[in-house]
């Protein structure tokens, strides 16, 4: 009788292939995961727009949410059960952390304890406003990793008054201990306040930037990430955010990595998010 072992552990965990009885129709998986309707998500493999695993997928492709990553035109699509996406306004004084060695009050605390998350990105302990935290770790990792560029906003109150020249040289880039900053969007609001956009996720990098044009940071609050903006958020509160607003911030990623040329492949992804860096 042939040795079965090598078959049998191969059929522990089959992969779901097209035609095979396992996985989920994929247009059945996007649909429930509110990224169209499920006539329209059809029309989307037909357009050869949808991949699983980097392949573009056929009608009628079965697929295992918990293990493939399906994208539509370049951006994820989180179709595993059980992800949760919230979104935080951080107060002052609680730190950016799942967890702190000095007993601080962390962001982690300010949502439900179940399912465990994790903050995407940072914010300083003195600084406030938008912050994610989810237990998609493949979303996580686009939206920290440098390539992918997500648009930070912020609103940042100065000591004293920049001038065009202070102005100009934080539009085109600072020149920081850990090398030069990229071109940032800086709009003048009112006297000592900005708006500073920019696409970089470096460690304190709105007060290193500010500082080094002589202008020290009193106050700052990330009012935008990506597409997400919400002002009616009061500090210290949290929503969940929308499937609309899931596939949004995933599209902002896919559109930040191909400005520069290049895509990770699903094979080489991370599977959980960085901290990225704070305002």
């Amino acid at each position: 009788m042939p040795a079965a072992g090598p078959i049998a552990s191969a059929a522990v965990h089959p992969r779901p292939m097209d035609g095979e009885p396992g996985g989920e129709r994929l247009q059945k998986v996007l649909a429930r995961a509110g990224y169209a309707s499920r006539r329209r998500v059809e029309e989307l493999i037909a357009e050869g727009r949808v991949t699983v695993d980097g392949e573009v997928a056929r009608l009628g492709r079965r697929v295992d949410p918990d293990r493939e990553v399906i994208e539509v035109d370049g951006a994820l699509v989180p179709v595993r059960v059980g992800l949760v996406h919230y979104l935080l306004n951080k107060p002052p004084g609680v730190v950016s952390t799942a967890a702190d060695t000095h007993g601080r009050p962390t962001v982690v605390d300010l949502v439900p304890a179940e399912p465990r998350v994790f903050p995407v990105g940072r914010l300083d302990l003195d600084s406030e406003g938008l912050m994610v935290l989810t237990n998609d770790g493949e979303l996580a990792n686009r939206l920290t990793h440098p390539r992918h560029g997500v648009a930070k906003e912020y609103l940042v109150e100065v000591r004293g008054e920049p001038s065009p020249g202070a102005l100009r040289a934080l539009r085109e880039g600072i020149h920081l201990d850990d090398g030069p900053t990229a071109p940032a969007e800086v709009g003048r609001l009112g006297p000592g306040l900005l708006r500073i956009t920019i696409h970089e996720g470096r460690n304190r990098q709105v007060r290193r930037m500010c500082q080094a044009v002589g202008h020290p940071v009193a106050r700052l609050v990330r009012t935008r990430i990506g597409p997400l903006v919400d002002r009616s958020l009061a500090p210290g509160e949290w929503r969940s955010l929308t499937p609309d607003e899931v596939v949004a911030l995933s599209r902002a990623a896919a559109a930040g990595a191909a400005e520069v040329g290049e895509q990770d492949p699903p094979s080489r992804r991370p599977r959980r998010g960085g901290t990225g860096g704070r305002g």
